[in-house]
């Protein structure tokens, strides 16, 4: 493994190049000169930080926590362990989540689907992850919706995850999607990855084990940070 300062560099024949025409957006986005590698600051192996009291009682239960009422869909739970990368829990690591309803429509106010909004759904939540590692939210299950980037393109079933690790450096945001979807092939966001290894990282497996009887469904999703076997981090050229 090549060490910068400590810290694994990405390796970039695993995440997905900057340019790739059929998701259109990245051609206007990408880079347009080759890459260059810095050594990592002080700042940015030891920030950002902030306060675990931030966090309210709510804050990791999206069903309940946009109004006190519930929200509309099949009920989840979303579980997971976040390492690095030789396998090590990162306890006390923030995780913040942000999803579409069970219709596919984000709360935003660009949005442009016209399925209806949740009344008791605001789509986002957040957790510490405790001394293991292990982070949980209980949402609903998002639904597909169309995107304009081909004709009828449509994006799957999938939920928003970012991660503050110990320093900047640890900065990770990407994507969930769900085990048995079949939207996930078709995807041209999902096609931009490499390869097929490293789309299923991307699929939270089910769960029946860890699932609540006439609840909720579980699902496992483990998170890396940086190395080999990193968790993606979307389409971009970022970080080491």
């Amino acid at each position: 493994m090549t060490k910068i300062n400590g810290y694994t560099a990405r390796d970039r024949a695993w995440h997905p190049p900057a340019l790739t025409p059929l998701y259109k957006t990245s051609v206007a986005r990408s880079p347009r000169f080759a890459p260059l590698g810095f050594a990592t600051s002080l700042s940015e192996e030891t920030g950002p930080v902030f306060g675990h009291d931030i966090l309210g009682p709510r804050d990791n239960d999206l069903i309940h926590n946009f109004t006190g009422e519930s929200a509309i869909g099949p009920r989840i739970i979303v579980q997971g362990r976040v390492i690095d990368e030789v396998g090590r829990p990162m306890p006390h690591t923030l995780v913040e989540v942000w999803q579409a309803n069970a219709g596919g429509r984000y709360r935003h106010k660009k949005e442009g689907y016209l399925a209806p909004l949740d009344p008791n759904f605001g789509g986002c939540g957040r957790c510490i992850t405790d001394e293991n590692g292990f982070y949980e939210f209980r949402t609903v299950k998002p639904g597909p919706y169309p995107w304009p980037n081909g004709a009828d393109d449509w994006r799957p079933a999938h939920i928003h995850f970012s991660v503050f690790g110990h320093s900047f450096a640890q900065r990770l945001i990407s994507q969930l999607y769900f085990e048995g979807d079949p939207m996930i092939w078709q995807c041209p966001i999902v096609g931009t990855i490499p390869t097929r290894e490293g789309i299923e990282s991307l699929v939270a497996k089910l769960d029946r084990q860890n699932s609540v009887p006439m609840d909720a469904l579980c699902y496992q999703f483990d998170i890396v940070l940086r190395g080999r076997r990193q968790t993606m981090f979307e389409n971009r050229m970022e970080g080491l």
